[in-house]
């Protein structure tokens, strides 16, 4: 009779999958048969198997969701960490992280670092505050604070960093819990841009919760993703979205858009309603 055990899969290197079952952790291999299937990926719930002194994945359960980059799966937030300098603030490059996050179906968190490098900072913050009456959660975090707002938020979730290279994961991360050595490595002046310096996802405890930190990235590519349904993941239009005259409105060319009066008045955030229309209408050219 085969016994199995179940566990979450906390770290992938190579071929070796590090599980976590309560309070101890093994290395296990998928099965053979397993290598024509989808690959397991971090934050998997996996049933596994002990053969002589070896253990052995057999299948994946059920997943909640699935982000592609970073290739994690039940994951209940994204921490999208935003720096205000060094690199320079985007609020395109954080709308389209929103939305990534959001179209697969993980809740975005806003976590703004690197504020005190900035010598005036009030139009960004104005800026940012958009996000904030939208409904979007968000959080500052600089050398030095206590980080209070920021624990909570992590308390008892699964949560994993995106953002930009440069923008401060591993940085934040070793400030949450100092008994972490993670690499972490100056921007890259000649570059303009920070270099990737972490190597592989994992999830760490911080916090009384589970966080993956991952490689940065600046560029995002939605022409393979299902954006159909894409206005129903944004806060700013959820007021609107069903008033429009046309019940499968896609608000670009419509007439009687309500999502599209609303920017025009200034109720929704103009370069989410920007960057959501050039997403649709590259998708249109696919």
């Amino acid at each position: 009779m085969i016994n199995m055990q179940q566990g979450r899969i906390v770290k992938i290197i190579s071929n070796q999958y590090t599980i976590q079952i309560e309070t101890e952790e093994i290395i296990a291999k998928p099965r053979g048969k397993m290598r024509q299937q989808e690959a397991p990926v971090v934050g998997d719930f996996v049933e596994y198997e002990k053969i002589e002194d070896a253990y052995r994945i057999h299948k994946i359960l059920p997943r909640t969701n699935r982000l592609l980059r970073p290739a994690i799966a039940n994951v209940d937030q994204a921490l999208i960490v935003t720096s205000l300098k060094d690199p320079d603030y985007s609020c395109h490059l954080l709308n389209r992280l929103i939305f990534l996050v959001s179209l697969a179906h993980v809740k975005p968190v806003i976590c703004v670092t690197k504020q005190d490098l900035l010598e005036d900072s009030q139009a960004i913050l104005a800026d940012l505050g958009k996000y904030k009456k939208a409904g979007y959660e968000v959080v500052f975090s600089n050398p030095g604070s206590d980080d209070v707002e920021l624990k909570q938020i992590l308390k008892g979730k699964v949560s994993v960093l995106c953002g930009q290279s440069g923008a401060g994961k591993s940085s934040l991360l070793n400030r949450l819990n100092p008994d972490f050595e993670l690499q972490t490595q100056a921007i890259s002046k000649a570059l303009g841009r920070g270099k990737h310096t972490t190597r592989y996802c994992q999830l760490h405890e911080v916090c009384d919760g589970l966080v993956a930190d991952t490689p940065g990235f600046s560029s995002l590519d939605f022409t393979r993703l299902d954006t159909s349904h894409l206005d129903e993941c944004i806060l700013d239009f959820k007021p609107y979205i069903h008033s429009c005259r046309f019940s499968d409105c896609k608000h670009l060319n419509e007439p009687d858009c309500k999502i599209k009066e609303a920017v025009k008045q200034g109720l929704i955030n103009e370069t989410i309603y920007e960057d959501y229309k050039n997403i649709m209408e590259q998708r249109g050219k696919f």
